[in-house]
Parts: C-alpha cells; sequence; structure tokens
C-alpha cells in the first residue's frame, strides 16, 4: 500500500514541480473535446451524468461502474469539411470479484498528407525548382492520447473511478511532444436525477516538447537573416477543468423513453474567445435531449457552443443523431456544426458502432 501511495504521489507532484519551466497552454487538450460516441454529439455533448457504456472512459469515468458485460467500440469523425480527421477506439469490461470496471481508449485526431515544400524552393533563383515533385514530401500533423481507466460502485447511489491518460503530439518530422495527466469523475444517483461531476487533468497536465532542428534542413540561414532562430520548442502545461452534469429519465409508456441531460464546462485558461466568461473563467453550456422507442431506435438532439460574436451576435449550434441497436450492435450517428458561429468551418459526422458480448 505504501509502495502505491508514493507513485501516486510522485505522479501528482511531478507536474507541478515542473510547472516553472513551462508555459501555460490554452487549448493545449482541445483536441478531445470531440470526445467518445456519437451519441453524445447527438445530445449536444451533454453526457456527463448519462455516459454508462464504454464511452464512460473520456466523459466521466465513473460510468463505467454500470457495464453489465464486455464492450468494444469505434468511432469515426470528420470536421472542418473533411480536412481533420478523428477515431477514437475503446475497449471496457465489468470485473467479476467487485463492484467495479476498466478500460482502455485510444484518440487520434490527425491532418494527413500535408505537402512539406521545404526542399522544393530555389532559394538562390527565388523559384520553384526543377522536377519540383521530386522535392515534395508528405507528412502528418497528429493529436494522440491513451486512457487507463478504473471505476467502482461504491455504493447504489455512488460511483467513482480515475483515468490515467498519456498524450502524444507529432508535428511530422519536425516536432513532437509527450504529456500525462489524471481524471478523476464521481456519479450520483437520487429519485430526482442523476449528478456527474468530472475533473479533467486534475493533476495539471504537463507536456514535454522535442523539435528536430534537422529537419528544417539548410533553412536556419532564412531564420539567422531574418533576425529569428530555429523553433526550438517549450513545455507546456494544461490547467485542470471541470464537467457539472445531470440527467433525468421521463417514461411515457412501456414503450417510450425521454431523457433529458444538461452539463456545463468550467475552463480556467482565461480563453477570452466569445464564450460565456467571468474572469479568467469561460463557461460552456451543452444540452440534449433524446427519445427512444423499446430501446431500438433512438432520436436526438441538442445545442452546444454558446458563442457572443462581436460581429453577428448570440448564437448556438444545433446537434442531431440517431440510434439503432440491434442484437449486440448498437449504432449511433452525430450531426453538428449546420447552424451557428461554427458552421462557418464545415459541417461535423460522427459515426459509431459498439457491441456488447
Amino acid at each position: 500500500m505504501i509502495r502505491y501511495s508514493t507513485a501516486l504521489a510522485i505522479f501528482i507532484l511531478l507536474p507541478v514541480l515542473s510547472l516553472a519551466q513551462s508555459a501555460q497552454a490554452k487549448y493545449g487538450n482541445d483536441f478531445l473535446s470531440t470526445g467518445s460516441g456519437a451519441r453524445a454529439l447527438g445530445m449536444g455533448s451533454a453526457h456527463v451524468a448519462l455516459t454508462n457504456d464504454v464511452t464512460a472512459a473520456y466523459w466521466n469515468v465513473a460510468g463505467l461502474s454500470e457495464l453489465q458485460s464486455p464492450q468494444i467500440m469505434y468511432m469515426h469523425s470528420e470536421r472542418f469539411s473533411g480536412i481533420v480527421g478523428y477515431d477514437y477506439g475503446g475497449a471496457a469490461m465489468p470485473l467479476k470479484d467487485d463492484k467495479g470496471a476498466i478500460a482502455i481508449s485510444f484518440f487520434r485526431q490527425g491532418v494527413d498528407n500535408i505537402a512539406n515544400t521545404l526542399n522544393a524552393w530555389d532559394r538562390e533563383r527565388d523559384q520553384p525548382k526543377g522536377n519540383v515533385e521530386d522535392y515534395i514530401t508528405r507528412f502528418s500533423a497528429a493529436d494522440m492520447a491513451v486512457f487507463f481507466s478504473y471505476a467502482n460502485q461504491r455504493t447504489e447511489q455512488l460511483s467513482y473511478g480515475a483515468s490515467a491518460k498519456i498524450i502524444h503530439h507529432k508535428l511530422g518530422p519536425f516536432a513532437q511532444a509527450w504529456g500525462y495527466s489524471l481524471d478523476v469523475g464521481a456519479k450520483y444517483k437520487s429519485d430526482f436525477a442523476n449528478f456527474g461531476v468530472a475533473v479533467k487533468d486534475v493533476t495539471t497536465m504537463q507536456k514535454m516538447w522535442d523539435v528536430d532542428e534537422s529537419a528544417f534542413g539548410d533553412y536556419e540561414s532564412q531564420f539567422d537573416s531574418l533576425g529569428a532562430t530555429l523553433p526550438t520548442g517549450q513545455n507546456e502545461y494544461v490547467l485542470p477543468s471541470l464537467k457539472l452534469g445531470a440527467s433525468k429519465f421521463f417514461p411515457i409508456s412501456d414503450d417510450f423513453l425521454v431523457t433529458a441531460a444538461a452539463d456545463v464546462d468550467l475552463l480556467f485558461e482565461n480563453r477570452q474567445a466569445y464564450y460565456i466568461n467571468l474572469g479568467r473563467m469561460s463557461v460552456e453550456p451543452h444540452v440534449g435531449g433524446e427519445v427512444s422507442y423499446k430501446d431500438v431506435i433512438a432520436l436526438r438532439a441538442g445545442v452546444t457552443d454558446f458563442i457572443t460574436d462581436p460581429v453577428s451576435g448570440f448564437s448556438v449550434s444545433p446537434t442531431l443523431g440517431m440510434g439503432l441497436n440491434v442484437s449486440s450492435f448498437v449504432l449511433d450517428y452525430g450531426f453538428a456544426s449546420f447552424a451557428g458561429a461554427s458552421s462557418d468551418l464545415g459541417f461535423t459526422h460522427r459515426i459509431s458502432l459498439r457491441f456488447d458480448f
């Protein structure tokens, strides 16, 4: 027990001790905001108090404790008119010896097939080199994460859990970064409603960057001529954020069930980016609902991205979705960014397929 306590203390303290040598990163882990599962997108990403399957490892790890059987899921999403691809895969299983569950999750967001033209320009002649395609290479810019999660059902009303996560950023051959932190969450069920809380990066995410100067070739002289130096990379830290949520079920009949959910995300990065801001804190609400028939087919809707734009004023982004449960397969589809300020960046489509063993 002492060994485990010591390891946990080191895991928590190391990021804190290194903050003096790092810079705060706004949107440092924002690639994870896409989340997991198309059901959540269809409900406006209001999922903290509702999640109870393999996707809980992301939304609120405490929800894993409600698993009845092993599950696997894969999800693909495209953003910004297909330029950015996002993939998620997860596996979870309940533990027989206690009221707990474990899960592993993988996330990747990337822009692939980017042209590297650094060696394709003849700087002495100030024009492209002959047979220019021979000098162009391709690379990917990708953000990846792995979650290792555990949750436990403490009582019939209360459950809790934690996810240890490892982050990896890779900017082609030029730079990469590694980071790690811990997420924690809890759910409480009452006769009135269900409530959830999740703290992201509770230990403060610390990311260590490494830049390969040789990948820039002889462009160092170009940087020098501009009075600049090649990028060297700077370690970053990401502050904790808080997710609060509530959900409630409304049985209409033996066949129909209506579910309502509302979340609020509290971020402390001083973003000041058109969201609701209270000092350094940004407030991001999410509201969603679902109507299901015999637990076979479901229709969903929600609103997210509550934005006050100085040019266009106040706007929100509606979301839509549907789900189909056939035998051991659950297929979900979500659609967003078709209205509001975010529509200028293209539609968001998300499809996920879950298998229950």
